[in-house]
């Protein structure tokens, strides 16, 4: 049995979706606005309405003996619908029209295609699944495609038409799953640092380089190194976002999900973390560098790394995917539905570039034919 939840406006019964461009949960239909601890109580309510549902005053055996076939109880918002698995599928009941809906098993939340109810499979956010944290959508679907014009604006080989006439096909809001790392690190790390120093006389030039053995070592701290927990989610662009304001961090909360599409994780902590370790071992590398200052040349010699405490905890992060065509080309782009920040490769007009090599050696060859022919 599979947990499906959906918010009703209880003043019309409409859908209730998170709105991110106020920040608040409306009514799609009248326009009523509520609050996170308003959704709360109603998903409470919900559940122990189900839960009572569950328990009828009357048994299938006293029914039988009063020839009753079934024994129907009241719907609710959130109740226990039978769940079929149909391979890498699942398929659940949506409960504003009846419809069935398949899902991918990693689903989260997700829409009925049929009358647009958006839905949320609670069993897969609930137990060790249960998210610690979320971070809210802050930017709706149209601040997403401003993003991207922003994005390709200025781009000097971009096809001049492309901000005209690319074509935005598909546009989805998607909590994608994050772990979060923290670790102390201990770390030691030795250079081979040079200084050159160089004179003249009257018959020859000098060079003296000077060799050092520079030492570091010391202990730093880390916390909340992300790293996406989906196989389906392209690693670069997951990057490419970064970074996430965590000040606007929240306890999570499956209203949130409301209008938007989740996946539960499919890549667990211990499979993400070597990503999180090479993180923190450039972090710590760089950090060190940087207090090696005074020299010409400075070349790491041995570096000895090593983590301990270390802790994860599950998250969800609000991203906007584009999907365009131009010039019969699909491309994807990611936008970070909390700050805007995009990711992804933008198309390539080729007579920019050869036009713009093609005068950088037509420059060269002037400047060589008049070196020549001084």
């Amino acid at each position: 049995m599979a947990s499906v939840l959906e918010y009703k406006c209880p003043n019309c019964g409409g859908h209730i979706k998170y709105d991110a461009a106020t920040q608040s949960f409306k009514c799609e239909f009248c326009d009523s606005v509520f609050t996170q601890a308003q959704l709360t109580q109603q998903t409470e309510q919900a559940k122990n309405k189900a839960a009572v549902d569950e328990k009828p005053e009357v048994t299938a055996d006293e029914a039988a003996a009063m020839g009753v076939d079934s024994i129907n109880t009241e719907g609710s918002s959130f109740s226990d619908e039978k769940r079929e698995t149909l391979g890498e599928m699942s398929v659940y009941s949506c409960q504003s029209c009846g419809a069935q809906i398949t899902t991918d098993v990693n689903t989260v939340a997700s829409k009925c295609p049929y009358c647009d109810s958006p839905i949320i499979m609670t069993g897969k956010v609930s137990g060790l699944d249960k998210p610690n944290c979320i971070i809210p959508f802050k930017l709706d679907s149209k601040a997403a495609g401003d993003a991207l014009k922003a994005f390709a604006k200025g781009k000097i080989f971009l096809p001049s038409k492309f901000l005209n006439d690319h074509k935005i096909s598909e546009i989805k809001g998607v909590y994608v799953p994050f772990w979060l790392y923290e670790a102390d690190v201990d770390a030691n790390i030795s250079y081979e640092a040079t200084r050159v120093r160089t004179w003249s006389d009257d018959d020859y030039d000098y060079t003296e380089t000077s060799y050092y053995d520079v030492q570091r070592g010391g202990d730093i701290g880390y916390a909340d190194v992300p790293v996406d927990a989906s196989s389906s989610m392209p690693d670069d662009y997951m990057d490419g976002i970064e970074p996430f304001d965590y000040s606007e961090m929240k306890d999570f909360d499956p209203a949130f999900f409301a209008g938007f599409i989740a996946d539960k994780y499919d890549v667990d902590a211990n499979a993400a973390f070597p990503r999180a370790e090479k993180r923190i071992q450039n972090s710590t590398e760089d950090a060190f560098r940087q207090t090696v200052t005074g020299y010409d040349t400075v070349s790491v010699r041995n570096s000895s790394i090593n983590m301990k405490n270390r802790k994860s905890k599950y998250s969800m992060f609000p991203v906007w995917l584009l999907n365009t065509t131009y010039g019969g080309k699909k491309y994807l782009y990611a936008v970070n539905g909390q700050t805007g920040r995009v990711s992804g490769t933008l198309p390539v007009d080729k007579k920019k570039v050869a036009l713009m090599f093609g005068g950088i050696a037509a420059a060269i060859t002037a400047i060589a034919q008049f070196f020549i022919f001084m």
